[in-house]
């Protein structure tokens, strides 16, 4: 009898184990188990100018995200001209950070030799006109506002 009742002992300590760990070693278990799951290289929902609906599905947010960026840039580039002498058929890329509160910025436009020597200032030119780009909604992944990056070509064909 005494050995049944030291079994009946033992055994919940055995496996009472998990309650001797601290809820800070569970929690950060958690933590680091819900980070692996996020998918980092997308988001929730993208950035949005004012005329672009939050309740429209993330496609959508795209595709009037990325209109209304390139209706911008047409009318920033609208009145621009430059004279050549050769022709030029080139792509350049213009990656863009919209930050966590809204502010778009370039990070960097991919510089081309041909380019640079066909038209002095062109580089110069394009920053100047799209820094004044307008805020939006900036991107979102689970409720919180995140900085994302864009990459979007200027295609320059002068045939």
């Amino acid at each position: 009898m005494r050995r049944v009742w030291l079994f009946y002992l033992w055994v919940p300590l055995l496996l009472s184990c998990d309650y001797f760990s601290s809820r800070e070693t569970k929690t950060q278990q958690l933590v680091n188990d819900e980070l692996l799951t996020i998918d980092w290289n997308e988001v929730d929902g993208y950035p949005l100018f004012d005329n672009c609906d939050e309740t429209l599905s993330r496609a959508e947010q795209r595709s009037c995200f990325e209109n209304t960026l390139l209706q911008h840039f047409s009318a920033a580039f609208a009145d621009l001209e430059f004279a050549v002498q050769d022709d030029l058929n080139q792509e350049l890329f213009v990656d863009f950070l919209i930050d966590e509160h809204g502010f778009i910025a370039i990070s960097q436009i991919e510089e081309n030799d041909a380019v640079a020597q066909a038209i002095p200032g062109f580089y110069n030119e394009i920053n100047a006109r799209l820094n004044d780009l307008t805020t939006v909604k900036p991107a979102h992944k689970r409720g919180i506002p995140v900085s994302v990056r864009f990459r979007l070509p200027i295609v320059l064909n002068t045939n």
